[in-house]
């Protein structure tokens, strides 16, 4: 047996005969295993720490976030990706989400493509990857030619790689300096990766983006100061975020908002009676910290 088969695409003979269970006996299975993938995170924690730290590190020196994977895992990669920009703020032009087969591969089966480690290397060279940058590999198996070669060839630009695999033995950690092995084990339905696999990868994407935009000075006191405000009902939770920081009155918070065009940290300090320069240059000496610059203009 590869060393591949002995994680998510081994066949366990706890689940024979699977088919022929009672409906509540399957969904106890599944449960039991995405409980599994949940809880292998755990032993992760120290390894995605790192990780944050070294992105946020990259990024707040103006490099660019890359995510990249295929199939399931492409998916939970770019769906990761995407949700960056409204949630935190973090720059369009500082994200790249590439998956196997492209934009069409987000509805269809691009099967063919997962193999091809040209079209790979040809995006990010289109991209112009360099030693500024970060990439996300995400794997299963860790051994897919499309991740894989795009692994390689940004680790050849210096590039900072992070490796999300759930083999222990996943090629794509000989070529990253930061490896996160999820143990979600074997599938209830053998290879149907899209389960354990991608709870543990969902999860884990999660909690890496979360704590690198954390560090970048997006989030304050657990709230999202610097997301995007394009509709009504994020325009009451930003002045109500703005409320809550600065301790002003609704209508003061709504007012500050506006005045700071939609500027979450900037209205916070607006609402606390600094002057709008005063404010935006603490925020700017600061790289967006709104703790910092708050601590600045004291």
């Amino acid at each position: 047996m590869s060393k591949e088969l002995q994680g998510t695409e081994k066949h366990s003979p706890r689940y024979h005969s699977l088919d022929t269970w009672p409906a509540e006996e399957i969904l106890e299975a599944l449960w039991a295993s995405q409980l599994r993938a949940i809880s292998c995170i755990q032993h992760v924690v120290s390894e995605i720490s790192e990780s944050a730290e070294a992105i946020a590190d990259r990024l707040s020196n103006g490099g660019r976030l890359f995510y990249i994977g295929a199939g399931s895992s492409g998916h939970l990669a770019i769906q990761d990706c995407v949700e960056l920009n409204p949630t935190y703020g973090w720059p369009l032009d500082k994200l790249v989400p590439l998956i196997a087969g492209g934009k069409d591969a987000l509805l269809a089966p691009m099967g063919g493509a997962e193999d091809d480690e040209e079209i790979a290397i040809d995006a990010l060279k289109k991209h112009q990857i360099n030693a500024h940058d970060v990439i996300v590999a995400v794997a299963a198996s860790g051994s897919t030619p499309y991740t894989l070669a795009a692994v390689k060839h940004a680790r050849s630009k210096n590039s900072l790689v992070v490796s999300i695999a759930n083999n222990k033995h996943a090629p794509t950690f000989d070529y990253a300096d930061h490896s996160i092995f999820l143990d979600s084990g074997s599938e209830v339905i053998a290879g149907s990766t899209r389960m354990a696999a991608g709870t543990s990868q969902k999860a884990a994407l999660n909690m890496l983006s979360t704590l690198t935009m954390t560090k970048l000075g997006h989030v304050h006191d657990g709230l999202m100061v610097s997301m995007i405000i394009n509709n009504e009902k994020l325009e009451r939770r930003g002045a109500a975020i703005v409320q809550e920081i600065s301790g002003t009155d609704k209508e003061t918070a709504k007012r500050c908002l506006k005045t700071a065009d939609r500027d979450i940290k900037l209205a916070v300090l607006l609402a606390m009676k600094y002057p709008k320069a005063d404010a935006e240059k603490a925020l700017a000496d600061n790289r967006g910290h709104l703790r910092q610059a708050m601590q600045q203009l004291k």
